[in-house]
């Protein structure tokens, strides 16, 4: 199975597992810009050349090499999966893609057909009942997540837990998990114990959010989103992602952790053991 979702700076600097919908652009970036003291032009989910990726087939061996031997700082970013799965849903089936064109083709046809979602349109303002088609889409979101119908669960909604865990899985080690709703303190703890060939001022980092723009905003607080029956199905979708990264599940509108994220434990439930 390899490391699906790792990308490696071509320094050997550090290795990143991307999780979606975690502020990767932004990660992708940074490490770009730390070895070439530039910015990728456009989206860095684009990039060929400049950065290992584990989907580039020639970078399959240095990243295997230096995972296994762990020669390099590991980390990856998680995010509040109230939040997570709300930006899935505004980005990926209510926004219109860079491409000009909805997403997955007839992914979003099916969802009207078969869920009753509306998402409105550019050409109406994108007015539609958010709290309503929301939830519907949480429905099917958890349809794909339990019994994998009608369709596996896409990257962007399908739990953070299994994205981190395919790391630990096949061998690797985090140093670092940090929060997206700190992202400034988790990705300076990063640069501290990392060796660059360009240094990198946080400070002067834009954020780069591809998604932003393509569609509507929210138009309410999160809480607004989920009532009982929504929060039951977020966490029987979710629940190690609440637990292992210490978010709030009784209260959506609390984006911010409780407590500290215990490496050790994380490795322990999401190991090689704990899926035995």
């Amino acid at each position: 199975m390899g490391f699906p979702g790792t990308w490696m700076t071509e320094s050997e600097s550090m290795v990143y597992r991307v999780v979606p919908k975690c502020a990767c652009s932004t990660i992708g970036q940074i490490m770009f810009y730390s070895d070439h003291g530039r910015f990728f032009e456009g989206d860095i989910h684009d990039a060929k050349t400049g950065l290992h990726k584990w989907n580039q087939e020639e970078s399959q061996g240095p990243i295997s090499a230096n995972v296994a031997a762990h020669r390099s700082f590991a980390f990856t970013c998680v995010r509040n999966p109230y939040t997570r799965i709300l930006s899935s849903f505004f980005d990926k089936i209510a926004g219109i893609q860079r491409n000009g064109r909805r997403y997955r083709g007839n992914l979003v046809p099916m969802l009207v057909q078969k869920y009753g979602i509306d998402v409105g349109s550019p050409e109406n303002g994108f007015e539609f009942d958010q709290v309503a088609s929301f939830r519907r889409f949480l429905l099917f979101a958890r349809d794909t997540i339990r019994w994998r119908k009608p369709m596996d669960p896409d990257i962007h909604w399908s739990a953070i837990s299994g994205h981190v865990s395919t790391f630990i899985q096949n061998g690797g080690r985090y140093d670092h998990i940090f929060w997206t709703e700190r992202f400034d303190e988790g990705m300076a703890a990063v640069l501290e114990r990392t060796d660059t060939p360009v240094a990198v001022d946080l400070s002067a980092v834009p954020r780069f959010n591809e998604s932003e723009g393509h569609g509507p905003k929210r138009a309410h607080p999160v809480g607004a989103y989920f009532d009982d029956l929504s929060m039951h199905l977020m966490w029987e979708c979710y629940r190690r992602d609440f637990q292992l990264f210490r978010y709030d599940f009784e209260n959506p509108d609390n984006k911010m952790p409780l407590g500290e994220i215990d490496l050790d434990e994380v490795h322990l439930k999401l190991g090689p053991k704990a899926a035995a």
